[in-house]
């Protein structure tokens, strides 16, 4: 590991990653921040931090996948302590951000929750924020701080290009996703479909209509999170059933909660190629699902900031 020569860039973490903050501290070349996160008898969540960040640019790597509440209140606490102990700029890494689906009033009386969080992060004492393809663009705008918004279907085609597949298709699972598989479709100079559904009721899906040609084409489903895989699977076999050669499915956020796993061994679809985003324990590790790691891009994301450089010019 060649080692970052700048002392005012420091990078801590909480409990919900540690390998991938492991793996993004190996990539820049920076040790680990010296820091605990404990729990009192009551299940109180305690802070250690154990060297002076005075003066720093601080990043602090924590997702909020399951269980959310806590990851959310170990980042908030972590972030305050940051905040008392002088830390120049504070910069909260939320590769996966918990609560992004609950971005509206999708019904009479709904709360708006991806606001709430942003609102909690923001009085903690964060001066920026850096996700991971966020479920709803505008949770960007919920922010009254910078906002660095990565992309994962980079690192999803390179896996799929350097696969050397022919007639490919890429296909969005709904119509909120489109633009999602355009950049997809654009970096494997393929065409897209579309599958139309309709959805009942909450984690229930029903697929209604493909939208494109699919017939005798490997089909590459590809969404920002897989969460229970009932939409995903139905896509897999709608797809199959329309004449698709060989369907492979990806996301960024490998929720994968309830039924998922046993709906995906038991699906049309040939491999799932996850970011790792989320940590899957051994238990998710289904054969078919294949973990691409994110640590470059947010570890060179990291390097620019600190810099002060552009973090778009890693999507040229």
């Amino acid at each position: 590991m060649s080692k970052y020569k700048d002392s005012t860039l420091k990078v801590f973490t909480c409990n919900a990653n540690k390998d991938l903050a492991q793996e993004i501290v190996d990539h820049i070349g920076v040790p680990m921040g010296d820091s605990q996160v404990l729990r009192f008898s009551d299940g109180e969540i305690q802070i250690n931090l154990n060297e002076s960040v005075r003066g720093a640019d601080v990043f602090v790597i924590q997702p909020t996948p399951a269980p959310v509440n806590e990851h959310l209140m170990e980042l908030l606490v972590m972030v305050d302590a940051l905040k008392r102990a002088s830390a120049k700029s504070i910069n909260v890494v939320m590769p996966y951000y918990g609560y992004a689906r609950q971005d509206r009033k999708a019904r009479a009386r709904d709360p708006i929750t991806a606001k709430l969080v942003a609102n909690l992060i923001e009085t903690a004492g964060a001066h920026r924020i850096i996700s991971m393809d966020l479920h709803a663009q505008q949770i960007q705008g919920f922010f009254d701080i910078p906002v660095d918004h990565l992309l994962g279907v980079p690192i999803l085609a390179d896996y799929f290009q350097k696969k050397g597949l022919e007639e490919i298709v890429v296909v969005s699972p709904d119509h909120g996703g489109v633009t999602r598989a355009r950049k997809m479709a654009e970096r494997l100079e393929a065409p897209i479909a579309i599958i139309d559904k309709r959805r009942p009721e909450p984690n229930v899906a029903e697929v209604m209509n493909i939208v494109g040609a699919v017939e005798g084409k490997v089909a590459i489903l590809v969404d920002d999170i897989i969460d229970t895989a009932g939409t995903i699977t139905l896509a897999a076999k709608a797809l199959k059933e329309a004449g698709a050669k060989e369907v492979y499915a990806s996301c960024t956020h490998p929720v994968l909660s309830g039924p998922a796993l046993e709906r995906i061994q038991n699906s049309d679809i040939k491999e799932l190629i996850v970011t790792n985003t989320i940590p899957l324990s051994e238990d998710k590790m289904a054969s078919k699902i294949k973990v691409l790691s994110v640590a470059p891009l947010i570890g060179e994301a990291i390097i620019r900031i600190h810099e002060e450089l552009s973090v778009s010019k890693l999507f040229d």
